[in-house]
């Protein structure tokens, strides 16, 4: 598989990599939770909660206040990602806000039964160290490509990004459309790469002007991937 320029994700979710028996134990230990749009978040920032949850169906977003008290997206996570999964091993308070951005089912999981499920089932270490190990090469990239890249270039990486997450555990043929989820704006967008809502909005327009992307109110749909990631790794645009 090629790399992924702006973060690297496991070839496929957490719980995707569990096998029918391993998801059925889990689903006995733990309970469904459901969080709508707008409603309370999965978990706050700083709370000494330690339940784990893993994301049935829906996407959030990971965010995180700034010194001034602006907000920003820090990650997505989607079907199948596990959340919380650190505050749960280790206890520690959780390190964001993580937000409904379209209606969540979640599987909770209290993080004492969660290590035992993993003492009694040695083998489902390895998709949540890949996991973390994916999250840490993410943060490593994004820095790598505020660095290297200016604003326009910086969204594009994103979006490759993001479309690479959405179609993980699709099957997807290239050359088809891929709508971007979850459906954040472009601030929130702007926010996540660390460029003003302007700057965001200028390279949207070059992106559509290209016909690399189309954008709506809260809709991206990437038209045409490899073209999008040629110019996000540096190929002028035509």
């Amino acid at each position: 598989m090629h790399d992924r320029p702006a973060g690297r994700q496991p070839d496929s979710s957490f719980w995707n990599e569990l096998d029918k028996t391993e998801q059925d134990t889990l689903r006995q230990a733990g309970r469904l939770q459901r969080f709508p749009v707008g409603g309370v978040p999965l978990c706050f920032e700083g709370d000494g909660s330690d339940n784990v949850l893993i994301i049935l169906a829906g996407w959030a977003k990971v965010t995180s206040p700034t010194s001034s008290g602006r907000e920003v997206v820090l990650a997505v996570r989607g079907p199948g990602d596990i959340v919380g999964e650190l505050s749960g091993l280790f206890g520690r308070p959780r390190s964001a806000t993580v937000q409904a951005v379209v209606d969540i089912e979640t599987l909770s999981i209290a993080a004492s039964r969660f290590r035992e499920f993993l003492d009694g089932n040695p083998r489902c270490w390895w998709p949540l160290t890949a996991t973390l190990v994916a999250r840490m090469d993410d943060l490593g990239d994004r820095l790598r490509v505020h660095a290297d890249n200016d604003g326009g270039r910086r969204i594009a990486h994103l979006l490759v990004y993001l479309a690479e997450l959405f179609i993980r555990d699709r099957i997807w043929d290239p050359g088809d459309p891929i709508e971007v989820h979850p459906p954040l704006s472009q601030t929130e967008l702007g926010s996540w790469v660390d460029i003003s809502r302007e700057t965001a909005a200028r390279a949207f327009r070059v992106l559509r002007a290209r016909g690399l992307v189309q954008t709506g109110w809260r809709r991206i749909i990437v038209l045409d991937l490899a073209g999008l990631r040629a110019y996000a790794e540096g190929s002028p645009l035509s």
